[in-house]
Order: C-alpha cells, then sequence, then structure tokens
C-alpha cells in the first residue's frame, strides 16, 4: 500500500491510495474460508462445499468490503500520524473508468485543509466591560417590592387607585369561567379604569377582551388561555367582582430585616439597601459576563482574518446532510453556517494554544457545585456528602446533562481567559442604559 499526499495549495490537498492485491487477499481468503466452514448448501455436507462456488457467491463483495475497510483505516490513519487538520471530510474523486476486477486500485480524495490562524486579542479599548449598578431609583423599586410581599391586605369597599381585585371572568361562548386576581394598575387605558374606578363587591362589569390590560400575557393569565388563544381575541366579557383588597407596605423595621436576610444581618435601612444593591448587581454581574463573551465572539470574527476552503465546503455540504442538497442549496447553506465556521475555528484555536481543557475532576466539582446550588432552593441546605456524591453519579450517567454542563463550564473558562487576556474599557451603566446600548 502507498499513500501520498498533493496540495493543491494552501486550503486544497489531494490523498491517493494506491492499495495492491497483497495488502487484502490474506484476510478476504480467511473470511472465505469460515464462510466454507458455515455455509449450508443443500446437496454439500455442512464445511464441505468446493471452495471455487464459495468464491464464485462471496468472493467479489468480500473483495469490495475488506478493500473499503482497509482503505478507511489507512486513509484516517494517514491523516492522524501526519497530523493533517482538515474541514468536513474527505471527498472521493469519481473515476469513470474504476473496474473492481483490476486486482490492484488506486482511490483520490480531495480534502479541505484548516487555515492557519493568528488571533490578536489586543483590542485596546475597542470592547466594553460593562459594570452594570443597581441605581437608587431601582434599589427603590425593589424596596417597595419587598414591602409589599410581607405587608399585609387591607379590604376596600370600592375600587380605588392601587388596589387588587378578585373576581371571576365569564364568556359563555368561549366556554371561560376563570377565578383571576389583577391589579388595578395593569388595566390599560382610562376608559377601562373608569369602569373598575367606585365598583363595589358584587358589581358586574361589562368588559371587551382587546385592549383590556397592558399586556396581552396577562390577558392570558386572567382568563386562563394559551398564547395562540389569546392572540387577537376580540370578545365580551363579564367580571364579577369578589374582593378588593389594598397592600399595606411592611414596615421599615428589624422583623422586616430579618424576614427578608435571616436574624441581625442586616439592621437599619441603610444596610437593607446596600444588601439589595449588592444581590442585585450580583445579577447583573452573569448578563455583563454574557455580554463581554458576546462582544469578544463577535470581534474575533469581524477583526481575525483567515481564508476558508469555500468550494471545498460547499461540496462537502452536497453529502454531508441525511439529504443530498443541489449545488446552489449547499451555497445558501455555506453562506449561513460561514460566520459560525469561523468562530468554531477560532475559538478551537484558543482552546488548544491555551490548554484550555476540562479534566474529568474539574467536570465532577462543577457538577457538584451545581447540585448544591440546586438543592439549595428546595430547602436543602446541608446535603450529605455520601448523597451528594450519589446525585452527581447519577448526573454524570445524562449524556445530554453532561454535555450541558460542559459547555456551561467550558463557558466559564473562556470568560476567565478573555478578561485576563483582552484589554477593556470599563463602562460603568445602570440597567436601563445596559439594555438600550446592547440591545439596541
Amino acid at each position: 500500500m502507498n499513500i501520498t499526499k498533493e496540495n493543491i495549495d494552501e486550503l486544497n490537498a489531494v490523498v491517493k491510495v494506491e492499495i495492491a492485491a497483497a495488502d487484502y487477499q490474506d484476510k478476504v481468503s480467511e473470511i472465505l474460508k469460515d464462510y466454507r466452514k458455515k455455509a449450508d448448501i443443500p446437496g454439500f455436507r455442512k464445511g464441505q462445499v468446493p471452495m471455487g462456488m464459495v468464491e464464485k457467491q462471496y468472493g467479489k463483495s468480500v473483495m469490495i468490503d475488506e478493500v473499503n475497510k482497509l482503505l478507511q483505516d489507512s486513509l484516517n490513519k494517514f491523516l492522524t500520524e501526519e497530523k493533517i487538520d482538515i474541514l468536513g471530510n474527505p471527498l472521493p474523486k469519481m473515476q469513470d473508468d474504476f473496474n473492481w476486477d483490476a486486482g490492484d486500485y488506486a482511490f483520490e480524495f480531495e480534502l479541505g485543509l484548516a487555515p492557519v490562524i493568528e488571533i490578536d486579542l489586543k483590542a485596546k479599548n475597542k470592547i466594553n466591560q460593562y459594570k452594570i449598578v443597581a441605581d437608587d431609583k431601582l434599589i427603590e423599586e425593589e424596596v417597595e417590592k419587598i414591602r409589599k410581599q410581607f405587608g399585609k391586605l387591607v379590604s376596600k369597599s370600592e375600587v380605588e387607585e392601587g388596589v387588587t381585585l378578585t373576581g371571576t371572568f365569564v364568556n359563555e361562548e368561549k366556554e371561560i369561567n376563570k377565578k383571576s386576581t389583577i391589579e388595578f394598575a395593569s388595566i390599560k387605558g382610562k376608559t377601562n379604569q373608569k369602569k373598575f374606578l367606585g365598583s363595589k363587591v358584587g358589581d358586574v362589569l361589562i368588559l371587551k377582551s382587546k385592549g383590556l390590560f397592558d399586556d396581552d400575557h396577562k390577558l392570558m393569565g386572567a382568563l386562563g388561555l394559551s398564547h395562540d388563544d389569546i392572540h387577537g381575541l376580540d370578545i365580551a366579557l363579564t367580571f364579577t367582582i369578589e374582593e378588593i383588597n389594598v397592600t399595606e407596605l411592611a414596615e421599615m423595621n428589624q422583623e422586616l430585616f430579618d424576614k427578608v436576610f435571616g436574624k441581625d444581618v442586616v439592621k437599619t435601612e441603610e444596610e437593607l439597601k446596600a444588601k439589595i444593591k449588592e444581590e442585585i448587581e450580583k445579577q447583573f454581574q452573569a448578563q455583563a459576563d454574557q455580554q463581554i463573551i458576546n462582544d469578544v465572539n463577535e470581534y474575533l470574527v469581524e477583526n481575525t482574518k483567515f481564508e476558508l476552503p469555500a468550494e471545498f465546503l460547499k461540496k462537502w455540504i452536497v453529502v454531508s446532510g441525511e439529504k443530498p442538497l443541489t449545488p446552489e442549496q449547499a451555497a445558501e447553506e455555506y453562506e449561513k453556517s460561514e460566520k459560525g465556521l469561523r468562530f468554531q475555528l477560532i475559538q478551537d484555536k484558543i482552546f488548544k494554544d491555551n490548554n484550555l481543557q476540562i479534566t474529568f475532576e474539574e467536570l465532577k466539582e462543577y457538577t457538584k457545585g451545581f447540585v448544591v446550588a440546586q438543592m439549595a432552593q428546595y430547602g436543602q441546605l446541608n446535603p450529605e456528602e455520601k448523597q451528594l456524591d450519589e446525585i452527581v453519579q447519577r448526573v454524570l450517567t445524562n449524556e445530554e446533562e453532561v454535555k450541558r454542563l460542559q459547555d456551561q463550564l467550558m463557558g466559564q473558562k473562556l470568560l476567565d481567559f478573555y478578561k485576563a487576556n483582552v484589554s477593556f474599557k470599563v463602562k460603568e451603566v445602570n440597567y436601563e442604559e445596559f439594555v438600550k446600548e446592547v440591545y439596541k
């Protein structure tokens, strides 16, 4: 057997694999002898079928199978040993005059070679690193939410601004009969609000579903319908008022502080606001970190220049899917996927050059942390080590879950690498400003 590679250019090559009869004949003979032992043909005792008959019946198909196996194994071994980095898979070149009766064969494969990539991470002051701060307005809103959450309901005699109403929505045609609790503040428009203001328990209001709430999702919850059902819904409704309540805000005292953060963790209003600010900014940090990854990835794709074996990849796309594509469809698919391919090559280069790998022990510890956080959400704050190990072991037998956790851990490693190696421009913003800039 002889294997050679000819470079067409920096991104394309052809590998030629020459297979002689001597390379596969012994294996074919061995398989045919085994066939003869097992052959059950009328007129012959088992194991006594003439070899000529076995060869005539099975010889060619066995030979073709063995040549193909040898071809695939030798090609893969050659690419690995020669450390040839390819994109896609080798594509066999068609031979119009190919003859399986020849005995000696030559096969040629087109290769799309991975490009040489040079990555520059020193994008000084071109990429923002957002520091999202909780401003006074947001903190005050959060304080009010907490006071409302731990406040008490006080019954009101009639509807006024700021109340919460409980009642039943009815529409016989759509078979709607749903008891719901709604906030007066969520009712849209002065015309609708006037229908509610001054109403008392037992009153029946005649309403229209269209434009009733400031958000269609609130209509969906109030009527107990699906998203598809409320799309464009314009029907008459009755709403029978059963309760009218207003929430009396909890007092700002030690009892409230202890309910929110635990006994004596917070002792003053200033400490409460500082703690709230800390908690909110922790949540913001996750969004800011994700934006770092998004922005650096985008910068690298836009600014890391290299060529791809485009024509080879289009040909490979034609045959690589579940269903063959036309050349036109493949070209369209290539255009859609080119940016993603460039990003993947850049990311692989970063991982390889900087040894960003995940060991099993790292994955196990990360999974343990994930499980502990999940259990804490359900009030299990101090699980036993044995119980924890058993849960981690079960999680790591789930392939989909392992893939998800690996992706998360690799994302964290990539984030840490970016933070350590990219020169950012630190930009302090409140959450509203962050949303405006990032989700323009």
